[in-house]
This record gives C-alpha cells, structure tokens and sequence, in this order.
C-alpha cells in the first residue's frame, strides 16, 4: 500500500510542473471559452491543458488510479481516486491577480490522505499527508488558536449565482459587527490554506465543490484547525467552514442563526 507521504510527493511533483506550465503559457489576458453556472463563472483554456496534464501524469505514474477533475469530470474506477481543481481561483488567474492555485489531493477509500496546492503566482507550495502534518517549504503549519469570535480575521467567498450572492452578502454584513475584520481572496484552496498558516483565523463559504476543498482541507486540519459543515453535518457544497477548534464553534453559532445555506 502506497504511504501518504509517498502520495503527497508524486502529487507535488505533478502541481508544480502543472504551475509552470501555466506561468509559462499565460497571456496578458487569457481568453474566456466557457461559462459554467453563470456569465462570470469563467473556464480558460489553460484550465483545461493543466487538467489534461495532471490526469496524463497521474495515469503515467499509476495508471489504475480514477482521477475526479473539474473540467473532465470523473474517470475510472478504484479505491485510490485522484480530486483535481487545475485553476481553484480562475477569475484571479484571468485578471492577473494573485491568488490562484493548482490544487490536487488523493483518496483512497474514501479519505483524503494527500493534498497540495500550489498557489503559483506567490511560489507557495502547501503539502499536507494525513498523519504527517502540513508544510509549507520546510516550515511545519499551525493554525492560530485561542482567538475569539470578535477577534477573528475571517476569510470568506461568494458564489456566482445572483440569488446566492445576494443571501452571502446578507450574511457577512451581520456577521460583521462580531469579528476583526473580512478577507476576500478568490480562491478556496488557499483560504484554506491561509488558515492553516494563520495567515486568517477562519474561512466559511458556501458553494466550494469537493475539488475546491479535498487538498486545502487536508492541509488546514493537518495544521489543526476543524473542517465541517453546518449542524455537525461533514463539509459539502452546502457549507465549508474552517478554523481552530473554539472559534469553528463560535463562527458556526454565529452563522447558524443566519441560515447561510440558502438562497435567494
């Protein structure tokens, strides 16, 4: 049985060599082929070749692996499933912002053991292996812990679907007046990761897809920060919250009385 250090290695190698690909391919402006759940919900196609590379190593490396991507879809069938966002952070990668990243995690039986994301345009790359910590570069990651709710420095996105953006924005301007302050960087892998460096000391959202969540969520609770849904349900589409266990459940009574998984 492949470790997961082992998984988490191979997996690094293929978000690197998927990062430079993109740095080195990137227009000024990349061009827009498709729209997805709505005209802003952009797909590049520089996100469709680092897909196409990702699932060409990953079938070199273990050809019996199924591999779950964002833009193909699943393939192939197995206990060892490969989770990959290309591009977590599209709209940044268009605008030449900062914050995108090739996000990649590995799953066997079921559990994420492995997860990495590369957030390229900062040359960050976060490793995580379940059991094995989190990292970036040689420095181990601990999530900030013992902040209060009205200290917190919350990170948070927003979906692209009117009636959803519309019920998000409702929801931070009343969670406002109890924490620090909001952070709004356009891609959930490194959210995740932001909190796993204590970098923010929270991150809530509705909307990630599991692509967008399986390698940051490894990494942050490998730092020791709590991953769930709302209501003791497991993170999903419905709700990604994270942060240091205390202010998880201080952020989630907070929103639970906000009825954030709705839409308009």
């Amino acid at each position: 049985m492949t470790a997961p250090a082992d998984f988490a290695r191979l997996a690094t190698e293929i978000a690197r060599e998927a990062g430079e690909m993109l740095l080195a391919k990137r227009p000024a402006r990349p061009e827009v082929v498709q729209t997805k759940s709505s005209p802003t919900d952009v797909v590049t196609a520089l996100d469709r070749a680092a897909e196409e590379l990702i699932r060409a190593r990953v079938h070199q490396a273990r050809p019996d692996d199924a591999i779950l991507g964002e833009e193909g879809g699943a393939t192939g069938e197995g206990a060892v499933r490969w989770i990959v966002d290309p591009i977590d952070g599209t709209v940044n990668f268009v605008y030449g912002l900062p914050d995108w990243a090739v996000s990649i995690a590995v799953e066997v039986d079921g559990e994420i053991v492995a997860g990495v994301v590369n957030v390229v345009p900062r040359a960050e790359v976060f490793t995580a292996s379940l059991g094995g910590g989190a990292w970036l570069g040689g420095e181990r990651l601990r999530c900030n812990t013992g902040v209060p709710l009205s200290g917190a420095l919350v990170a948070t996105g927003f979906g692209y679907q009117v009636g959803r953006r519309t019920v998000q924005a409702e929801v931070l301007a009343a969670l406002m007046p109890r924490i620090r302050d909001v952070r709004r960087a356009g891609s959930a892998a490194a959210d995740l990761c932001a909190v796993a460096a204590g970098r923010v000391d929270a991150y809530y959202e509705r909307g990630p897809q599991y692509w967008d969540y399986a390698a940051g969520g490894l990494v942050a609770t490998e730092a020791g920060a709590r991953l769930g849904g709302m209501h003791g349900r497991p993170v999903s589409p419905d709700m990604t919250l994270c942060a240091a266990p205390g202010l998880f459940e201080e952020l989630h009574d907070a929103l639970a009385g906000l009825d954030p998984e709705r839409d308009e």
